[in-house]
């Protein structure tokens, strides 16, 4: 953050904050983010060419579909990037048809990085003015959960959010994330996250967890408890991935009303059609909240 406040900035009105539109989004429209995951073989599947022209045209469609019944998006930056320049620009549209449909982005770049490369990071997906700025950014804390205070600050500054890796699914993630048992690097990343929220107030903060929907036992065999973070617990794996909202309830207990699950597969097979992408959102809800 920069050392001093100008005139112009003084005079700013005092920003919402990301952890409490987020609230707000999925106290009224449910806790579903719809993961945008362009896929060769989805892009396949939709009939479309694995090329921008298919990338955008997929992208937008899934917007178009979700973005009144979702309380979030979630683009995969690395399937954006594989197109090169072009793909990234096909990102940059899309964050913006995010913003016009009024749902929130989450930008899924898993960014990490030391000094001032973290906050180059920060400056391109968290900025005011800058072309790739979400309403939040993933964030990996691999380096030292104090290495992402760029994009803490500048998250702070604009109203927008981050959501920092904890515990992740994957099998190889337990080689580091489990390690120290009761004292685990997760552990402490959750502890990290939930003191930075301190500086937040209401309900939610604006730094939130990634951590597995089909994480099964972990949170107890590691004595952790998310019900202190006071931010948003985004929990990718439901649906196509094995996770059932009954899953979810059961892994999560005490912290599941701050749990955002994220569908990707599992709604997008619906497309290409507007009507179906919306059917299986709706449907993925409905599950969610009963």
């Amino acid at each position: 953050m920069p050392d001093s406040v100008d005139a112009t900035d003084a005079q700013r009105p005092a920003r919402e904050t990301f952890g409490s539109r987020l609230a707000a989004a999925m106290a009224s429209r449910g806790p579903l983010c719809v993961g945008i995951d362009p896929h060769p073989q989805l892009l396949a599947d939709w009939g479309l060419n694995d090329d921008v022209a298919g990338l955008e045209r997929f992208s937008l469609t899934v917007v178009e579909a979700v973005g009144s019944l979702a309380a979030a998006v979630k683009p995969q930056v690395a399937l954006y990037e594989r197109h090169g320049s072009a793909g990234m620009a096909v990102l940059e549209r899309t964050l913006a048809a995010s913003t016009d449909a009024g749902v929130l982005s989450i930008a899924d770049a898993k960014r990490g990085d030391i000094g001032s490369t973290m906050a180059a990071y920060a400056d391109a997906w968290l900025r005011d003015g800058s072309s790739l700025a979400a309403d939040s950014v993933t964030l990996s804390p691999y380096l030292g959960f104090e290495s992402l205070r760029p994009a803490l600050d500048l998250a702070a500054q604009y109203g927008r959010g981050v959501f920092v890796l904890a515990l992740t699914s994957n099998p190889e993630g337990k080689s580091v994330q489990h390690v120290g048992g009761s004292d685990s690097v997760a552990r402490r990343i959750v502890a990290a996250a939930s003191a930075e929220n301190q500086r937040y107030d209401g309900a939610m903060g604006s730094v939130g967890l990634v951590v597995g929907a089909t994480i099964g036992s972990a949170l107890q065999d590691l004595d952790v408890d998310l019900s202190t973070v006071r931010g948003a617990i985004l929990a990718p794996g439901l649906g196509a991935q094995g996770a059932t909202p009954a899953d979810l309830r059961a892994t999560f207990g005490a912290a599941y009303p701050t749990v955002l699950a994220t569908s990707s597969r599992g709604i997008l097979a619906a497309g290409p059609s507007v009507a179906g992408l919306r059917a299986a959102t709706q449907e993925t809800l409905d599950g969610l909240l009963a």
